[in-house]
């Protein structure tokens, strides 16, 4: 009798997770006493004005999720860094970086994972962050409970959490393996707002398992239960590769990069709702591989002066785009 194959990316979670694992390469070297990176940048603030924001890459201990897109942990540790290590990263930075008003602590997975960020040092990380006028952490939306509320009494600043919503298209979502649903990301939203701490989102265009005649379609969708779940700012992220796992999925036709005129048109309606700030990240966006080398760079600036205006900005036109349309 002819035995059954095993679908290249599995169905049970457990199985994903062993999957992502085996695609990967070595992770990078990293000092449990130093951030992985740290660096200044402009940001629209929530009341319409540029302010710099600090941003510092915490080095900690790998998330528990293992989201098949995720590249973040190539600068994460095996083990939870000492005692006192993070507030001594963060330390680090800020004697670095010139003064800014904010400052974003950011750190491959979620701030409110104890075996990430010790609660012991919560009080030396909100001496640190006292200086700021707004506090911005990440966590994964199971994680959102009491310890957001005990850190933010513990700073003199707004606190702002960024959750992870991806996707509102309910089976990616699941084939992700963030094992998280839309009800428990608007229950860990109202939590947010309930306890006076603002809600920033992550959204991914054109997440894998995605067909990209859908994809700007599930982002606009995104961005309005993003905004509906009480989203004071919502960031863009076009998906990429990197990963190990993307490339494997890009291979059997399960992922494709998004084309930057789907990015564009994305961030075009989200600004257009007037429902909160909506961001684009660049990150290596002069690195597109589908993207015409003729525009790249004037279309990059104009994603990066929306970001900071908040307004939509004509767009540019190509010749050489529309000849190869």
């Amino acid at each position: 009798m002819r035995k059954e194959l095993t679908p290249l990316y599995p169905t049970q979670p457990q199985e994903r997770n062993s999957w992502v694992v085996d695609q990967r390469s070595l992770r990078n070297a990293v000092d449990p006493y130093r951030p992985y990176a740290f660096v200044v940048e402009e940001e629209c603030s929530a009341d319409k004005e540029v302010v710099s924001v600090a941003t510092i890459f915490l080095t900690n201990r790998e998330c528990p999720w293992r989201c098949v897109m995720c590249d973040l942990w190539k600068n994460t540790l095996t083990q939870s860094a000492p005692a006192g290590a993070i507030p001594q990263q963060i330390e680090h930075a800020l004697t670095r970086l010139p003064p800014a008003r904010h400052i974003k602590l950011y750190n491959s997975g979620s701030f409110f994972d104890e075996r990430a960020i010790p609660k012991e040092d919560y009080a030396a990380i909100a001496r640190r962050a006292r200086r700021f006028e707004r506090t911005i952490v990440e966590c994964h939306p199971s994680l959102v409970g009491t310890s957001c509320v005990g850190f933010r009494d513990l700073i003199d600043s707004q606190l702002e959490v960024a959750l992870g919503l991806e996707t509102v298209h309910p089976e990616v979502l699941d084939r992700l393996n963030k094992r998280m649903t839309l009800d428990q990301f608007a229950r860990s939203s109202e939590y947010l707002r309930t306890n006076n701490i603002d809600l920033r989102v992550f959204i991914l265009v054109q997440p894998p398992f995605m067909r990209p005649v859908e994809s700007l379609q599930w982002a606009q969708r995104s961005l309005d239960f993003a905004f509906d779940c009480g989203a004071t700012a919502a960031t863009l992220i076009p998906t990429r590769g990197g990963n190990g796992a993307m490339e494997r999925l890009a291979q059997i036709g399960e992922f494709t990069p998004p084309a930057l005129v789907t990015v564009e048109a994305a961030a075009s309606y989200g600004l257009g709702l007037g429902r909160g700030r909506v961001f684009v990240d660049l990150w290596e966006i002069h690195n597109r591989p589908n993207a015409c080398q003729y525009c790249l760079a004037d279309r990059a600036d104009r994603l990066h002066r929306m970001n900071l205006s908040q307004q939509l900005l004509p767009s540019i036109e190509c010749l050489h785009c529309e000849a190869l349309s």
